[in-house]
C-alpha cells in the first residue's frame, strides 16, 4: 500500500524561497521582453502584457539603427578574445604547473597580485598605449586588455596541477614535445574547466561596457552595450528601443545557457571548490 508523503515545513520553506527567487530572477526579463512588444505610447502603462503588441520596435531597431553591426562587433570581440584566452591561459597555466623553472612561484603570485588592481585603475594606462599605438576606434584596441587573464591562468593552473605527471612524463618517454603534452595529454583532461572559462569569458565580454565605451569613437565601431546606450540621451530616453534592442542583445547569452547550461553550473561548481 502507498504511503502518504508527509508535509514538511522545512522543504515547503526552501520552494517558497526559490520560487519567490525565480520570480525575482526572472521578472525583469518578463517586462523587457513585454515592454520590447509595447508600442511607444504603452511604455509606460504598468500593465504586464502590452494591449496592442506590435514588432515594430524590433523591425526599427534591425532596419533604422545600426543594431547589426553592433551584433557583429561584439560577437568578434567576445568570439576572438574567447579563442586567445582559452590557448594562452591555458598554456601559461600548463607552465606554471608542470615545468619546473626559476621564480615560478613569484611569477604566478605577481600574475595574481593584478587581480587586486581595479579596472578603473588600468583605463589611463590602456588608453595612453592605445593613442600611442594607434588603436583608438579598432577591433584591437576594444580586445587587447582581454586577450589575456589572471583569473583564468589561475584557474587553470589549479586544474593543470591535478593533472598526473606520470601521464606527461610517459609522453616525454615516448618523444611527445613539450606543446605536445600539453595540447594532446594535459588539456584534454581539464575540459570542464576550459568549457566554464570560455563561457564566463564570453559573457563577460559581449556585457562589456566600460572599456569600449572609451576606446570607441565611431557609431559603426560599437559594441552592443554602448550601441544601445546611444538610445538615451539628454533629451530622453527611447524605452521601446531600448527594451527591443536589449531583447535581442539577450538572445545569444541565453542560447549559451540554454545549450552548455550543464557546464556552466560544472564549471561554477568546479571553481568553488578547486584549491
Amino acid at each position: 500500500m502507498a504511503t502518504r508523503a508527509r508535509f514538511d515545513p522545512k522543504v515547503a520553506l526552501i520552494y517558497a524561497v526559490l520560487a519567490a527567487g525565480t520570480v525575482v530572477v526572472a521578472f525583469p526579463f518578463f517586462w523587457m521582453l513585454s515592454s520590447a512588444l509595447k508600442p511607444p505610447m504603452e511604455i509606460f502603462d504598468l500593465r504586464f502584457l502590452p494591449q496592442q503588441p506590435t514588432l515594430d520596435n524590433i523591425r526599427v531597431v534591425l532596419t533604422r539603427t545600426q543594431f547589426p553591426r553592433w551584433f557583429w562587433n561584439s560577437f568578434v570581440v567576445a568570439a576572438i578574445t574567447t579563442l586567445s584566452v582559452a590557448f594562452f591561459d591555458s598554456l601559461v597555466g600548463y607552465a606554471l604547473a608542470k615545468l619546473r623553472f626559476w621564480g615560478r612561484e613569484v611569477i604566478f603570485v605577481l600574475i595574481l597580485a593584478t587581480l587586486m588592481i581595479p579596472t578603473e585603475m588600468l583605463v589611463i594606462p590602456w588608453y595612453i598605449l592605445s593613442s600611442s599605438q594607434g588603436w583608438i576606434n579598432t577591433y584591437w584596441g576594444i580586445m587587447f586588455p582581454g586577450l589575456i587573464t589572471a583569473f583564468g591562468i589561475f584557474l587553470v593552473r589549479q586544474f593543470m596541477s591535478g593533472v598526473p605527471d606520470e601521464l606527461l612524463d610517459a609522453g616525454r618517454i615516448d618523444g611527445v614535445s613539450e606543446f605536445g603534452l600539453y595540447w594532446r595529454i594535459a588539456l584534454p583532461q581539464i575540459k570542464p574547466a576550459m568549457a566554464a572559462l570560455c563561457i564566463f569569458t564570453f559573457l563577460g565580454n559581449w556585457n562589456a561596457f566600460l572599456w569600449p565605451m572609451i576606446v570607441i569613437q565611431s557609431a559603426s565601431m560599437r559594441t552592443l552595450p554602448v550601441g544601445i546606450a546611444l538610445f538615451s540621451g539628454e533629451a530622453g530616453s527611447l524605452w521601446h528601443l531600448i527594451m527591443a534592442s536589449s531583447a535581442l542583445a539577450v538572445i545569444p547569452v541565453l542560447l549559451v545557457f540554454a545549450v552548455l547550461q550543464r557546464q556552466i553550473i560544472e564549471g561554477i561548481v568546479l571553481t568553488g571548490l578547486k584549491n
